[in-house]
């Protein structure tokens, strides 16, 4: 019997649970420095048991996950590193940085285990074992970063237990690893964070800002809302890349600021064909770092009982509803209803079951 440790049950690491729980020779035992947390992960069916003690979840599992923020990993990493671990013991992670933990575990020695980064590159507007979910890394990247003395059999084995997520296993170096990722999702959110802060200075003397910043700048603005204390951690992390990506994007920034000093339309309509261009090559339904939006909207008449009718609709056809907003409605106009889905698939069943009972559905 192969005992699985998770440190952490919150999104990520619950949802791994969920992947790895029922299955022949598994066990899954998770850990929780809250212990008013332990009761509800077992409650909920997450775990099959909680280790009293961070020791016991440790020295008596064949393989670790360390599903704690960014800003804690490194502790964690040393504190288990001081234990006596079963040999051929693998230590893994589920962090968005790697290099400074790989620079840390390659700095400690382990008594016969093995230290692996992980980043499975998957997530959902929602957080806490609440949200965990058995198909969260299904069809997303799940990034290994072995150092190049790792035995083959510790990372085979790892990758092995991984395919019980569903998800695609790629083999990344470090510093690698960080350089992409900070440029693909963490200079995106700083680069969100700043463009709603320079919005929010222009609202504070003109409140029209804000009327008229609805729709697609909140769209494309959204994950300035990520967790501001899981995002400092990541963004301190990888600071010596992104300082690096912020000169980059600078230099793109400037390229506009010239050409629009100089009245250069042709270079103005090239950057956009370009963009159009690459943008157009990218998958479009992958899961990727910055989870996607599964939204649609529906006009709906104002009267009583139509959104219930829509829900009802949707659940007898067994069609997983994440989300439902009401956008607008006045006597005179038609209401606007925002749906959101959890995956690609209860979108495209949703938009066809609304479309068939004569709802007009758009994007």
């Amino acid at each position: 019997m192969t005992r699985i440790a998770i440190f952490g049950v919150g999104l990520i690491g619950g949802s791994l649970a969920l992947c790895f729980k029922g299955k022949p020779g598994l066990t899954v035992v998770g850990y929780d420095v809250r212990e008013s947390s332990a009761a509800k992960y077992v409650e909920r069916g997450v775990v099959d048991e909680m280790a009293a003690s961070l020791r016991d979840a440790a020295e008596s599992a064949d393989v670790i996950f360390l599903c704690v923020p960014v800003g804690v990993l490194d502790q964690y990493v040393r504190e288990i590193s001081e234990l006596r671990l079963k040999s051929g013991c693998i230590i893994t992670d589920v962090g968005s940085t790697k290099s400074s933990v790989a620079r840390t575990a390659a700095a400690l020695r382990f008594s016969g285990a093995t230290f692996i980064g992980g980043h499975p590159m998957a997530g959902s507007e929602r957080s806490g074992v609440e949200a965990a979910s058995s198909h969260l890394f299904e069809n997303a990247f799940y990034v290994l970063t072995p150092e190049p003395g790792a035995p083959a059999e510790a990372v085979d084995r790892l990758s092995n237990l991984l395919k019980a997520t569903k998800a695609h296993i790629v083999h990344v170096n470090p510093d690698e690893h960080d350089e992409i990722v900070g440029a693909i999702s963490h200079l995106p959110h700083i680069i969100a964070v700043a463009l709603v802060n320079q919005i929010r200075g222009y609202n504070e003397t003109n409140p029209l800002y804000s009327v008229l910043a609805a729709g697609g700048f909140r769209d494309i603005t959204r994950i300035a809302s990520s967790d501001p204390i899981v995002w400092r951690d990541i963004l301190i992390s990888n600071r010596e890349i992104l300082l690096k990506l912020l000169q980059g994007w600078n230099k793109e920034t400037h390229k506009f600021i010239r050409m629009l000093e100089g009245k250069d339309a042709e270079g103005i309509q090239e950057a956009f064909k370009q963009a159009g261009a690459f943008r157009s090559q990218l998958p479009e339904r992958r899961k990727g770092m910055i989870h996607s939006l599964y939204e649609c909207y529906v006009d709906v008449p104002d009267h009583p009982g139509i959104i219930g009718k829509i829900a009802t609709e949707l659940g007898n056809a067994r069609i997983n509803l994440s989300n439902l907003q009401i956008i607008e409605s006045r006597e005179d106009v038609p209401g606007v209803l925002r749906l959101s889905f959890r995956t690609q698939d209860d979108l495209d069943q949703a938009v066809e079951k609304l479309s068939q009972t004569g709802h007009s559905v758009h994007f």
